[in-house]
């Protein structure tokens, strides 16, 4: 059966995770220098992988990570809004900690089932998974035996992997992840197999 190998990269760091605030498409924020630090780590890390496709969101955090490995891999950065990280609403802005509560709640409809519950002025866990899902399908199909690198966001890459790995969307927060971290799953006609979550070994700063 034929194979389709995924990378799927969380961005490197802004100013905005340094200082742990919400940032979600609202917001469309730069790397700092340790992002961009990150964003040449992940470049070196799968230097040897021959991809097909280096693919972004639309927002510039993703495109700036993604920027070291087109030119590694000799690829041009393919952009898609469907990519983009959820839709914080009213919460784009604010520091977590200002915000426990609010999150708290949301949190826990989503962890009780309640995935199709949007952030207050923002999106839902179920309306993300369907924009992104369907892009990426459309990236792959027809495309067995390849590698797609994609460089995502954080909450994007947990509603993604919660489903492809068959977790549901309730438990997303089983998915870990970092700036700079790779994962990497393998993708038949029916299934996902994880080969490496949240991978940060190569991240040397």
């Amino acid at each position: 059966m034929s194979i389709t190998r995924l990378f799927l990269i969380r961005h490197g760091e802004t100013d905005f995770n340094k200082k742990q605030m919400m940032q979600g498409r609202g917001i469309d924020a730069p790397l700092n220098e340790v992002g961009k630090k990150q964003a040449i780590c992940v470049a070196s890390a799968l230097e040897s992988e021959r991809a097909g496709q280096v693919v972004a969101s639309s927002m510039m955090r993703s495109i700036q990570t993604a920027q070291p490995l087109a030119i590694s891999q000799s690829l041009p950065i393919q952009s898609y809004e469907e990519l983009d990280e959820m839709d914080f609403g009213d919460l784009e802005g604010k520091k977590s900690e200002d915000i426990k509560d609010e999150l708290d709640r949301i949190h826990g409809e989503w962890s009780s089932g309640n995935v199709s519950m949007q952030i207050p002025g923002g999106e839902s866990p179920v309306e993300v998974y369907d924009r992104a899902n369907g892009r990426i399908e459309t990236l792959v199909q027809g495309y067995n035996s390849g590698t797609v690198i994609m460089v995502l966001h954080g909450r994007l890459i947990r509603i993604l992997l919660s489903e492809w790995l068959g977790y549901g969307l309730k438990n997303m927060h089983r998915i870990e992840h970092q700036n700079g971290a790779i994962n990497y799953v393998e993708k038949n006609r029916v299934s996902f197999k994880p080969i490496y979550l949240n991978r940060i070994d190569h991240l040397d700063l």
